[in-house]
């Protein structure tokens, strides 16, 4: 590997980038994708369907290894994903997976802490691994495509790397943001309507 090529060092960290934050929710795996798509469409160092490929392929083996330790693992691995997680988010989530687990598993991905919720829900009821990563894969295609947009909308106005890489970063984090809003307000419309409906019984 020619660690003067900007290419030997994007990709690598485009995939491991998404890939650990895929698992471990601590690196913005949306701002990456954003920022690698917006250098493929300012610089010659990287491609966009590469960027898209790679950024796929990352999204859902994290998705499959956060599966696995759902389903596979001991009550520790369990509690170790389910951090911070409420517990009512976790127990709403088991019951709509039952429902439509194919649905959920697309949604969750594309919703902003929806994900996790989702894959213990789904290593809870030990949804079928054949049915998983076929569902796993057209979420992670889809989740690729929208970050990627935002980068290639950045490259798109900016011809310098760095403020399109920046512009989509920014981009990402407001996406992410009302993204949040809308599905709080939406979560605590739904409780008041339980609550009224408790009131009138």
């Amino acid at each position: 590997m020619n660690w003067t090529d900007p290419a030997s060092i994007g990709y690598p960290t485009l995939f491991l980038g998404v890939l650990i934050g895929s698992i471990v929710p601590i690196v913005p795996t949306g701002a990456v994708v954003g920022a690698a798509a917006a250098v493929a469409m300012t610089t010659p160092h990287l491609t966009l369907p590469l960027v898209l490929l790679l950024a796929t392929l990352g999204a859902a083996g994290g998705d499959l290894i956060t599966f696995a330790i759902a389903r596979l693992g001991g009550d520790a691995a369990v509690r170790w994903l389910a951090r911070g997680q409420r517990e009512d988010r976790l127990a709403g989530a088991r019951e709509r997976f039952r429902r439509k687990g194919w649905q959920l598993i697309v949604v969750g991905r594309l919703i902003p802490a929806g994900r996790i919720p989702v894959l213990l829900a789904a290593g809870a009821v030990s949804y079928p691994w054949r049915r998983l990563v076929p569902a796993t894969l057209a979420a992670c295609v889809l989740w690729a495509v929208a970050y990627a947009l935002l980068g290639v909308v950045s490259g798109g106005i900016f011809d310098s790397p760095l403020i399109a890489t920046l512009l989509a970063a920014v981009l990402v984090l407001a996406v992410t943001g009302v993204v949040n809003l809308v599905a709080k307000r939406r979560r605590d419309k739904a409780k008041e309507r339980q609550g009224e409906t408790k009131v009138g019984s």
